[in-house]
């Protein structure tokens, strides 16, 4: 489907806020953004960036800032939605096609410093993760005391391998299954095999 039939069909299919959504979409539009569909959400980018999403869900539209951390947000307009997993996105919800209008100049105003804020290559980039320690469950722990062989052996592993065997016994809920587990990937650690290994 070409990405106008896309848009068209974004627009028609939530047809209780399809005048908020051409409103937002024209006050978008009045800046150069590139308009395309991702994550079938119309997006707007600058040089292949994205800049801005629009979305409509039951009770509000929203207008997304791919880097809204960054605005300056006086009137306090935006929220996290996801705060344990963006320090950039923000959005904007809108619950009538009224609220929009009352706030198309500022909304434009925001569009504006977005516009800067990606012209000028500024930009939040995620945090990344720090290493978490290896932590080795006690029903292995228990094993690889008593086997210096296989310690021998678990030692050996890269510290990838040795978080997936730790990581395969901890996700276990019951006990039963945890002994399971375990008798699964002694033989594995024995020969050095990882327990995704088949997989790469």
């Amino acid at each position: 489907m070409e990405r106008h039939q896309l848009l068209e069909a974004y627009f028609t299919k939530h047809i209780e806020w399809k005048a908020s959504l051409l409103l937002l979409r024209e006050l978008v539009m009045a800046h150069p953004f590139e308009e395309t569909v991702k994550w079938r959400f119309p997006v707007y980018t600058i040089n292949g960036k994205n800049v801005i999403g629009l979305g409509a869900f039951k009770s509000y539209v929203g207008i997304w800032f791919f880097q809204g951390g960054l605005l300056k947000d006086k009137q306090q307009k935006l929220v996290n939605t996801q705060e344990e997993k963006t320090q950039a996105m923000r959005q904007w919800r809108f619950h009538s096609l009224e609220e929009i209008e009352q706030n198309a100049e500022l909304i434009t105003t925001y569009l504006k410093e977005a516009l800067a804020n990606q012209k000028a290559g500024k930009e939040i980039k995620p945090a990344k993760a720090g290493k978490k320690p290896l932590v080795i469950p006690e029903e292995l722990q228990r094993v690889l005391a008593t086997n210096n062989k296989l310690k021998d052996s678990f030692d050996s592993l890269s510290l990838t391998k040795k978080r997936e065997f730790a990581e395969y016994i901890e996700l276990a809920k019951r006990a039963e299954t945890k002994e399971k587990r375990l008798d699964k990937i002694l033989p594995m650690i024995a020969e050095g095999i990882g327990l995704n290994d088949k997989y790469k």
